[in-house]
């Protein structure tokens, strides 16, 4: 390339360095003059213009930057169309992005004509977000300057989009005497927000006292319904890695993976899992909308990125999170105490439902006699330290469903105290001695006027959790309803999900029998889901039964 001052009748071809604004006409930088440029310079009085004349081996600026982008993007990024010089790499999807810092600077040390910029290691990026920018400072480079890029990039691209994985995450909150209410509520509307941003959802809200077996016995039930991501905000933060909180980890069947992180906000953050599912024991200031290190840490479990003792104490350069709008002495609320101004308003308990989501509810029969059980009401019986009652419920609660409704019967005071404080509209069968298509009418007249079909789970299969729940309401189509049930190995078996035309046959059962009935009359209308677990079949009648299932 040649850059310089060319004479008017010698410049065709040469890209214009600098603008040029002829009164009726204006020849803006970087165009390539033609002939008839030539004679609007000359009835200008121009008799020369500043620019670049390309070579044979020269590639323009445009061509330059797009071959470089193109050498950057890796999964779940693109290039678009460059302009002036400059060619930008996009988001294609939601997720977190990894940068190879070291060949980036690799690359902006090769030459002073290629200028590189790219997002922070690790930054969540939005659907179409610019990562990086690749500029070309000169109209043009040569070709080989392009190749030594391609070598200097070698193997995988040093940029990747590590897209978000949606997770169903309970939280489970702790009270001590005297806590006020705001506190919880900003305590679950913050993390709801957190989650929404990251596409997942708070399926499952629990509240407990500040006891070790409280809280472990509740960690319990959320891994039975189905969560796999456990949030956990003691009534006070914690202190120790034997402190309540971890210690409840622990008795949970779970493991310590580290405590505190070189963030501010966000140092008394607290890593640790029970079995595949990663519990978090929340920092103070999780109860602030402003961003903190429990963000990080939520957005690298959402993209599947490791995160161990090392990924955490590497977090301390750039970990003084500080804006404009916070007060340089703002400290972490270690106490659960009153909220600040600046914390998330109030929200309503329940578990967030999709906006898009069908109106399906949950009923959840559970009125029984366990006649089978001798003399034990298996309801009540435990199942890895969770009452089959309470996983049935606590499934249909941490599911996509819009409601659920519990029909209860025998010994039905006692299971409303089992279920008190949980969300929903418990319904007393008076005739569940006449058998289950009592429940089944009582349970299906109290449904929301608003839902279009209903998933009815039966309390005694234990091992349905939100999952199964979930598979059934993805499925259903409320412009063609079906009646879906799910199956494995050619077997049927329950919970199923009946749309609301089907509710007047189901109401017409009569004696000591479910919707089986209805299913063989209708046997055209039904369209299976197939599962590779045997929950689906798994139900306790016996205490044999249930030592099988303990077992396995």
């Amino acid at each position: 390339m040649i850059f310089g001052e060319f004479s008017r009748d010698e410049a065709e071809g040469v890209l214009l360095a600098h603008t040029l604004d002829l009164g009726g006409k204006t020849l803006k930088k970087g165009r390539a003059l033609t002939a008839a440029d030539l004679v609007l310079l000359r009835q200008a009085g121009i008799e020369h213009v500043c620019g670049a004349r390309l070579g044979a081996d020269d590639l323009d600026e445009n061509a330059a930057a797009a071959a470089i982008a193109a050498l950057l993007a890796g999964p779940g990024a693109e290039t678009r169309k460059p302009y002036t010089g400059r060619c930008n790499v996009h988001a294609r999807a939601r997720g977190v992005l990894r940068v190879d810092a070291e060949r980036i600077d690799a690359l902006n040390m090769l030459d002073e004509a290629i200028a590189i910029g790219t997002l922070p290691d690790h930054a969540l990026a939005r659907p179409g977000q610019v990562l990086a920018s690749v500029k070309i400072i000169p109209f043009a480079v040569g070709r080989d300057l392009v190749e030594r890029c391609r070598a200097a990039v070698s193997g995988a691209p040093p940029l990747r989009l590590a897209p978000l994985r949606p997770r169903r995450a309970a939280l489970i909150v702790g009270e001590l005497p005297g806590m006020k209410e705001n506190v919880f509520r900003a305590t679950v509307a913050a993390t709801r927000q957190r989650l929404d941003g990251l596409g997942s959802r708070l399926a499952l809200t629990l509240r407990c006292r500040h006891e070790k077996n409280a809280y472990a016995n509740k960690l319990g039930e959320a891994r039975a319904a189905g969560c796999d991501l456990l949030l956990v905000a003691g009534a006070t933060v914690t202190k120790d890695r034997l402190d309540v909180v971890p210690a409840a980890v622990v008795a949970a069947g779970g493991a310590v993976d580290h405590f505190g992180m070189p963030v501010e906000p966000g140092n008394m953050l607290l890593l640790a899992h029970i079995g595949d599912a990663p519990v978090l024991a929340l920092p103070g200031c999780a109860r602030s909308r402003r961003t903190n290190g429990l963000d990080w840490v939520l957005q690298r479990l959402h993209a599947g990125l490791p995160l161990g003792r090392a990924d955490i104490m590497r977090m301390g350069v750039g970990g003084l999170i500080r804006s404009p709008l916070e007060p340089e002495d703002e400290a972490e609320d270690e106490t659960g105490g009153d909220m600040q101004a600046d914390t998330m308003p109030s929200a309503d308990v329940p578990a967030d439902v999709p906006a898009d989501a069908p109106n399906v509810a949950a009923l959840v029969l559970a009125a029984g006699r366990s006649a089978r059980m001798g003399g034990v009401n298996k309801l009540f019986a435990e199942l890895d330290g969770v009452p089959l009652l309470l996983r049935a419920v606590n499934a249909a609660l941490a599911s996509k469903a819009a409601s659920v409704t519990v029909v209860l019967g025998h010994e039905a005071e006692r299971a409303e105290a089992l279920l008190a404080g949980c969300n929903v509209n418990i319904v007393r069968n008076p005739d569940y001695a006449d058998g289950m298509s009592t429940s089944l009418r009582a349970g299906l007249a109290a449904l929301p006027d608003a839902a279009t079909a209903a998933v009815v789970l039966l309390a005694d299969m234990p091992r349905i959790s939100a999952v199964h729940v979930d598979r059934l309401i993805d499925a259903h189509d409320a412009a063609r309803p079906a009646i879906l049930a799910p199956r494995k190995d050619g077997r049927r078996g329950n919970p199923v999900l009946w749309p609301r035309e089907f509710f007047p046959a189901m109401r017409a059962v009569r004696g000591d029998q479910g919707a089986r009935g209805v299913l063989d009359a209708h046997a055209e209308r039904i369209r299976f889901i197939e599962f590779d677990d045997d929950a689906i079949h798994a139900d306790i009648d016996t205490p044999d039964n249930l030592h099988a299932l303990g077992e396995r």
